[in-house]
């Protein structure tokens, strides 16, 4: 396996002060957005696909350097009823074309979520139990049948045509795919070009175990993101791990994103490199640096330091 970072944690510099910045640290390997709900600090989508001279320019600041695009990502909700769905499909299929010109073989997205109904304007996440009420059937079988299988089929079909192999879901909450058999159901249902973008700290705070997962979806596994999360103790406890307070709120939060390491231990991680080698996972770990603890510069080192002494090499 070898160590990427996911560059909009480096937003605040330019595309090449981003590379110099990312080398120093000895990597070599990026994952950068190119869609959805970035704001793309890195990666200007429409101009580097309107302008042959400029994409030459940003292939070479990358040549340069030795370094490498690992996967584009253009993670949003391209299922969303309305104009924020027509907007996120739009770059999703035009990161996918991006790709295709950069050679760029894996792309790194989440799944999408629509409404409950036709009429819906807002997606709809349903996490109950569909025994009661009794409308909650519907509202998944109209999620699953009539929008995401057949977006999901059309998209593969256009990033088969551009030259992409993998497509790895990052499952998260609010979205279809949230888990290892929601990711499975879309895998069986459209195309195995679909696999998991494996990011434990997700799967941590649903409750899940990301290590019994990895087991689960042998061969699924197409990317994974370095990003841990804490279960905040004597908080939790209380009120559990559904949680919508805003992410700067760290200090009441029942759980919160942390720097890899500052949420489970190295041995932790030593294993879950372990059994994803085992396997059969041989690919990149992208480091998404996401803790409000502490400084940027902080957690990138922190994780750094965290992954390079557990990833299975």
């Amino acid at each position: 396996m070898k160590l990427a970072i996911c560059t909009d944690v480096l937003a605040n510099l330019s595309f090449p002060d981003m590379l110099d910045k990312v080398k120093s640290y000895g990597i070599t390997g990026v994952e950068m957005t190119a869609g959805g709900w970035s704001p793309c600090p890195h990666v200007k989508t429409e101009e580097l696909l309107a302008s042959p001279e400029k994409l030459t320019a940003f292939r070479q600041e990358l040549q340069t350097r030795g370094m490498n695009i690992v996967a584009l990502n253009c993670s949003g909700n391209p299922l969303a009823p309305g104009e924020l769905g027509e907007k996120h499909t739009l770059s999703s299929y035009k990161t996918v074309e991006l790709a295709g010109k950069l050679g760029v073989k894996k792309i790194v997205m989440m799944s999408g979520l629509p409404g409950g109904g036709p009429g819906d304007s807002v997606p709809n996440w349903i996490t109950s139990t569909v025994s009661w009420p009794d409308y909650m059937p519907g509202v998944i079988d109209y999620q699953w049948h009539e929008v995401a299988i057949p977006w999901w089929k059309a998209f593969t079909q256009h990033a088969r045509q551009h030259g992409v192999e993998q497509i790895a879901l990052e499952a998260f909450p609010s979205q279809l795919v949230y888990n290892a058999g929601t990711l499975l159901r879309l895998r069986n249902s459209v195309d195995e070009m679909i696999g998991m973008n494996l990011d434990p700290s997700h799967l941590i705070v649903m409750g899940a175990d990301p290590i019994a997962a990895a087991r689960k979806l042998e061969g699924a596994v197409y990317h994974v993101h370095g990003k841990d999360a804490r279960i905040e103790r004597g908080l939790a406890e209380i009120d559990g791990l559904l949680e919508y307070q805003p992410v700067t709120n760290t200090k009441t939060r029942t759980w919160n994103y942390v720097a890899v390491g500052c949420g489970q231990d190295l041995q932790w991680w030593k294993e879950f490199f372990s059994v994803l080698r085992m396997t059969g996972y041989d690919g990149d770990v992208s480091l998404e640096m996401e803790d409000l603890t502490m400084s940027v510069e902080a957690g990138l080192q922190t994780s750094i330091d965290a992954l390079k002494a557990s990833i299975s090499r």
